[in-house]
């Protein structure tokens, strides 16, 4: 299975990275760079284009923090989660993946607009309107195709933007899916921390002062 092989290489890759790092600090860097995020992005009239700080402003940028700080729930045990448990999750990271992509995409809502040939080959574009959707209301698997054809993630990324999804579809639980293992989520959650680095990494500021940091 595809995924089952990208996740051996990832964990392998988190070894030689952050697996030092005791889950609980890894959860607090992710809170933290979510929390400078937000605090810098909710309100940046006067340095964004209006449009885009317009779309930020009505964004919860809060709740990707809320959202950060309720990771700890899935950590907080050596056993395996249960079913239930490992599904809401998934759900937890999806979320999470979604709003770092979304804010990307907010950021740079004016080139966003601007890429109707990779647009019109997406969700992202309302072919009877004839325009662009906002970034805000796209599902996530819209989401992922936008990004990978505008080649905006890597192999990487996109892997494990896909295996979330995958598995926090899980939530509709009538119907048999795969939900992985609390190893694998706890890997993804580490690979998550990556993902939101090398994303506030690119965001453009008006001075070092105002880039989330992680410490």
């Amino acid at each position: 299975m595809a995924f089952l092989k990208y996740f051996q290489a990832l964990t392998e890759e988190v070894q030689s990275a952050d697996a030092a790092l005791p889950l609980h600090e890894v959860v607090t860097r992710i809170e933290k760079l979510n929390e400078g995020l937000r605090a810098f992005w909710s309100s940046s009239h006067g340095w964004a284009p209006t449009d885009a700080a317009e779309l930020m402003s009505k964004s919860r940028l809060d709740r990707q923090v809320s959202l950060s700080r309720s990771l700890r729930h899935w950590i907080d045990t050596a056993d395996e989660l249960e079913d239930g448990d490992l599904i809401l999750a998934w759900a937890n990271l999806g979320s999470l993946i979604e709003g770092t992509i979304k804010l990307f995409l907010a950021v740079f809502y004016q080139d966003f607009k601007a890429d109707l040939e990779t647009v019109k080959r997406t969700q992202a574009w309302h072919a009877k309107q004839q325009k662009v959707l906002e970034p805000d209301g796209l599902r996530l698997d819209v989401l992922i195709t936008y990004v990978e054809k505008a080649e905006l993630y890597g192999a990487d990324e996109l892997n494990l933007f896909r295996l979330v999804q995958d598995r926090r579809n899980a939530i509709h639980a009538f119907k048999d899916r795969e939900i992985g293992t609390t190893q694998e989520l706890r890997v993804a959650i580490r690979s998550y921390l990556a993902v939101l680095r090398y994303t506030a990494a690119r965001l453009p500021y008006p001075d070092l002062m105002y880039e989330p940091s992680e410490h």
